[in-house]
């Protein structure tokens, strides 16, 4: 029996899915979730679970953020995106961020079968159009995105608040801590992302999207 996460902020992508995987794979269960936080939710809640399907813009994910954060928290979780963009660049990074597939949400149900046994076979699946120019891309360079997903989940909130342009002092109330705690935060997010100032800070939220997240600790 496999049992698999879609992630994905579009609900009836995700029932077409399911409904189509279902018909086609014996057994199979089927979790769904809607974006970064209640992903992370299924994926702390879940045992043993053989396969995420992951949407890069579902909210909160910030592109490649949400990828490289569920890799960094669950390592063992098998991660495949789903994306109804094909752009070459964006397949290999996803796939130098971790991914062990990248399918189409265009793909025939007979695709996703097909990719899912791969992937669970130890493969990394692409579609055949996309393997040369993915093979033919630099590598990228995911530093960036990889020092924020280091961040804790109270240092995320406060430098997604320093995006939206939030004082200290409101900083504090919406997180109902003091303002010297911000200010602790504010230097530990300096430091990991191996910055200066709030200017920087809120220019790498707005290059990553990202986005507010309900997740707690």
């Amino acid at each position: 029996m496999i049992t698999l996460v879609i992630a994905d902020d579009h609900p009836l992508f995700r029932s077409a899915l399911s409904g189509a995987l279902r018909a086609e794979m014996q057994g199979i269960v089927i979790v769904e979730s809607h974006d970064l936080d209640s992903t992370l939710q299924c994926l702390n809640s879940i045992n043993d679970l053989d396969l995420l399907l992951l949407d890069l813009n579902m909210p909160g994910s910030g592109e490649l953020y949400g990828l490289i954060r569920i890799r960094k928290d669950f390592p063992e979780v098998p991660v495949a995106v789903i994306s109804g963009s094909e752009d070459s660049v964006m397949v290999a990074k996803v796939i130098d961020a971790g991914a062990l597939g990248f399918i189409p949400k265009t793909s025939e149900p007979s695709t996703y079968v097909q990719a899912i046994h791969a992937i669970l076979a130890g493969d990394i699946w692409l579609p055949e159009d996309l393997k040369l120019k993915v093979a033919n891309q630099p590598k990228p360079d995911l530093s960036m995105q990889n020092r924020v997903a280091e961040l804790t989940p109270q240092q995320y909130k406060v430098l997604c608040y320093l995006h939206e342009g939030l004082l200290n002092k409101q900083i504090a109330y919406e997180l109902s801590i003091s303002e010297a705690t911000v200010k602790a935060h504010i230097t530990a997010i300096f430091r990991k992302l191996e910055i200066n100032n709030r200017t920087q800070a809120v220019l790498i939220a707005s290059d990553l999207k990202l986005q507010m997240m309900a997740i707690t600790n």
